[in-house]
């Protein structure tokens, strides 16, 4: 009599029968899971604004706020699980590409970042000249409001303040030049 599985070689299955080569590992589905809910632990870190900006899933939205809100950590914790169990459903690439566009690593951020920064400093040296590009480009903007702003950073820069109205005037020129 042959002795069980374990002690004869030849009772023991093909390796690469097709039930084990079609299925993926325990851990590499651990490993899936675990990338989930990465990427919802940096979608918990942004902002309101930059979460509705994103377009995301109603229920995937206010499970981050949700998350956003909650202070223990043990509850957090379930609670980005349960934002990985959201996810699974989800196509995460748009979500990649939204979390670099906001953490201003795509390509196309950094180039607005850089036209917004170009603006702002030709709205500083030249107030007539950038005046007129940004009315002709952006009809909706608030010249007056642009204008006071521009005086009170220069004032800043005189008297050596910290940079509040320089930062100010970048994010109302933001506010005009749409994300791409």
């Amino acid at each position: 009599m042959l002795k069980p599985y374990r002690n004869n070689p030849n009772e023991r299955p093909a390796p690469n029968t097709p039930d084990e080569s079609e299925r993926p590992s325990k851990t590499r589905l651990k490993a899936a899971m675990r990338e989930l809910q990465d990427v919802g632990k940096a979608l918990t870190l942004l902002s309101r604004d930059q979460l509705k900006r994103m377009a995301l899933d109603e229920d995937l939205l206010a499970a981050v706020l949700e998350y956003q809100r909650i202070p223990k950590f043990e509850a957090r914790r379930r609670q980005l699980q349960y934002i990985g169990k959201l996810m699974r459903g989800l196509d995460v690439e748009p979500i990649h590409a939204a979390l670099a566009m906001a953490r201003g690593e795509s390509a196309a951020e950094i180039a607005r970042l850089h036209r917004l920064e170009s603006l702002r400093q030709h709205l500083l040296d030249n107030e007539a000249a950038a005046l007129a590009e940004i009315a002709a480009t952006f009809p909706r903007a608030d010249l007056t409001r642009l204008r006071q702003l521009r005086r009170a950073a220069l004032k800043e820069q005189s008297e050596q303040k910290p940079p509040r109205q320089f930062r100010a005037l970048f994010q109302t020129l933001k506010e005009l030049l749409p994300d791409e």
